[in-house]
């Protein structure tokens, strides 16, 4: 079983930064794409933004585009979320995923019944 662990969330005022971390560990199992989702309080989850194992295809959500930046270390099985210029719409629970049914190392997907591993989450708050 793989385990997903996040960090890096925080309480930020609008206009700030914060780098989500996720790692990975435990039993070897072939991680492929991976992504970011978050959830805001009584909303459904939403993704975020989705990575290939190769790092050349990425996907967005829209609203984060040009303000958020998603990359992996493979060598050290950390997948990242840099998130620039915070809005407080952006306040979320962020979880990373995993995919673990093979793909190519070009492909990645925005769609979170893809993922069969999830991490525990970590609270952004960001203040107006």
């Amino acid at each position: 079983q793989v385990q997903l662990v996040e960090s890096g969330g925080g309480l930020v005022q609008a206009g700030d930064s914060l780098r989500l971390a996720c790692a990975a560990s435990g039993r070897s199992i072939g991680i492929y794409a991976m992504a970011w989702f978050r959830q805001a309080p009584g909303k459904e989850r939403e993704f975020v933004a989705a990575i290939s194992w190769s790092g050349l295809r990425i996907y967005y959500l829209d609203s984060v585009k040009g303000r958020f930046t998603i990359s992996r270390d493979n060598a050290k099985n950390t997948l990242y979320l840099q998130m620039n210029s915070l809005k407080p719409e952006d306040t979320a629970v962020y979880y990373c995923a995993a995919r673990h049914q093979p793909f190519m190392a070009t492909q990645t997907t925005p769609n979170a019944a893809d993922y069969g591993s999830w991490g525990q989450g970590t609270q952004v708050t960001v203040s107006s």
